[in-house]
């Protein structure tokens, strides 16, 4: 019908151009614009009271007053809401290693990005000095030790006094525990993993000098990782610890694995009334990295037999809120504005706490086209 209707205005237009000379000056152009412009105007306005009169004639071609429409049964269902907040991915263990003593850097023997495990040695400092002193050590020990069992030999016989028994007894423990310390200073210079991880960052090369406090190599663990949040004190009602709930990563979208809350805050912030809550997540691939952001989809109503209805339909005046239902009456069928109330919305479903029953027909297509009363068929 649309494609009959522009053809007749394009025929219109055409014949009203072959009927008049073409236009020669440049007002004389735009005049005519403006003329047939105004044509197509006046047309376009008929075009649309005709297809109001043809919305009018049902099938057999008689006139009917009622609008057309498409309605929905509503039954019961299960309704849930969750809502979001926005976290952040953290280590759940890692470490900035740095010697435990004095020292140049001798050897480096992991590179960043290499996976290792606790106890690997990583690093090691010069040892010449400490393994000088060791065995200066070891040579004074041994005479102190074979000094000591003289002394002891002769006190026990009665030869000798105690004083010398009691020096050459202290000298020999003194070096025992010299060499003991020496040895722990030797063992300090090997720099070993704490934990099962992957090299991150090598922050000096060999030949720097090693010193406690001083970064070496980061660590990181990067599974389990833990995902951090801070959570309206609202919600504190509905969230336990061992719940499992969604997480969704905005640097890969449409992925959302599932996690449980590992620990809830004590405490709320004063300053934007939240506490934490901490995840614990699988991550056996390493896709997921510290520091990346996550949002969190916790779960804080469900409702199995709940009547619930699409949110664009449902429309607001000065007594409330309304939706148009379907009524029959008198044989008829007629829109009905029906006031409700409001529960929850999620993902453009709204629940419906009282107002409609199980059963009621609502109106899903042409409620923009009917008021209260008016009567109505169904498509």
């Amino acid at each position: 019908m649309k494609k009959i209707i522009f053809t007749l205005i394009i025929g219109s237009l055409l014949f009203s151009c072959s009927n008049n000379k073409e236009p020669q000056s440049a007002d004389e152009i735009r005049n005519q614009i403006k003329e047939y412009k105004s044509e197509i105007k006046g047309l376009t306005k008929k075009i649309a009271r005709l297809e109001e009169n043809l919305a009018a004639i049902d099938e057999n071609g008689e006139s009917t007053n009622s609008i057309r429409v498409n309605v929905l049964k509503l039954e019961p269902q299960k309704f849930e809401h969750y809502f979001m907040a926005t976290g952040s991915v953290k280590a759940e263990n890692e470490a900035y290693i740095s010697p435990q003593t004095n020292g140049q850097i001798t050897n480096i023997y992991v590179e960043e990005g290499d996976k290792i495990k606790k106890g690997q040695l990583l690093a090691n400092l010069n040892t010449e000095i400490i393994e000088r002193n060791i065995d200066e050590v070891k040579v004074n020990l041994e005479l102190a030790e074979t000094v000591y069992k003289k002394q002891k030999e002769l006190w026990e016989k009665q030869i000798g006094s105690e004083l010398q028994y009691l020096q050459a007894k202290s000298n020999y423990k003194s070096l025992q525990s010299r060499l003991k310390t020496l040895r722990s200073q030797y063992n300090l210079s090997f720099i070993k993993s704490p934990l099962n991880g992957v090299v991150d960052e090598v922050y000096q090369k060999v030949g720097e000098m090693g010193t406690p406090g001083m970064r070496l190599i980061h660590v990181v663990s990067l599974n389990p990782l833990l995902v951090k949040a801070n959570i309206s004190e609202k919600y504190i009602p509905v969230i336990k610890i061992g719940d499992e709930i969604g997480v969704a990563f905005p640097t890969f979208p449409g992925m959302e694995i599932k996690a449980s809350i590992y620990r809830i805050g004590n405490v709320i912030n004063p300053a934007n009334r939240t506490f934490t809550v901490e995840l614990k997540l699988d991550n056996p691939e390493f896709k997921i990295k510290p520091n990346m952001l996550a949002t969190i989809i916790i779960k804080d109503y469900s409702s199995d037999n709940a009547v619930v209805a699409p949110s664009y339909l449902i429309r607001e005046d000065l007594k409330g809120k309304y939706i148009y239902i379907a009524k029959e009456e008198s044989g008829k069928l007629t829109a009905t504005k029906q006031y409700i109330k409001t529960g929850h919305s999620y993902k453009g479903n709204t629940e419906i706490i009282s107002g409609l029953q199980p059963g009621s027909t609502i109106i899903t297509e042409g409620y923009n086209n009917v008021s209260d009363g008016v009567t109505i068929s169904t498509q």
